[in-house]
């Protein structure tokens, strides 16, 4: 086979995987859009205070009045947390300048993860103001929260931990869940944010 030849079999096979490629995220943002109007009030996140890495008390609160996405993490984690904690940083940095959007890690390893290891954990993800919140507390509080408040399971904490990221809205209420594992669920959360966002007063 010529060289000729062979350049024009690489292209040939190159422009069907782009254009199979560009309709899957073609896809994955339209259906993004579409499901925007129809976000349901799945839950509304009860009356809690827990401590932030800086000794503050953040509770429900501090979520009113913004958007939040949160989930539930521990440091020392070998599985998924640094996937969902790379995801997170990304939609940090990527919201950077919004002081309406935050974003709320909740430690499902309290005894481990004291302030300061929360902190050093911040420091290395890039968190540098208080748009990014790492939160910890009583084992039993964190659990009863994270099953009874954001509805997810907390059977088998540290290690059997959700891997969802939460959206709330600006009255605390959830409006969705996501893969914080997931690329195209990360896409999906994304035109969410910005749709909420514009819905602010």
């Amino acid at each position: 086979m010529s060289k000729h030849s062979q350049t024009k079999m690489i292209f040939g096979l190159f422009i069907p995987i782009g254009l199979v490629m560009a309709l899957i995220a073609y896809f994955v943002v339209d259906r993004a859009k579409e499901s925007v109007s129809d976000l349901p009030v799945i839950g509304e996140i009860p009356q809690f205070v827990l401590l932030a890495s800086d000794s503050t008390a953040f509770g429900t609160e501090e979520l009113k009045g913004k958007l939040s996405v949160v989930d539930f993490i521990f440091t020392h984690c070998k599985g998924p947390c640094p996937v969902m904690s790379a995801n997170m940083a990304e939609l940090y940095d990527k919201f950077d300048g919004h002081p309406e959007i935050q974003f709320v890690s909740i430690t499902v390893d309290p005894l481990t993860d004291s302030l300061g290891v929360m902190q050093e954990y911040a420091a290395n993800f890039g968190v540098d103001d208080k748009r990014w919140r790492f939160l910890t507390g009583q084992i039993e509080d964190i659990a009863e929260l994270c099953e009874k408040g954001f509805l997810l399971a907390a059977d088998d904490l540290p290690g059997n931990h959700s891997t969802k990221f939460v959206l709330l809205d600006d009255q605390a209420r959830i409006r969705g869940y996501y893969d914080g594992r997931d690329p195209a669920s990360m896409t999906v959360l994304t035109t969410h944010i910005q749709s909420l966002a514009r819905q602010l007063p």
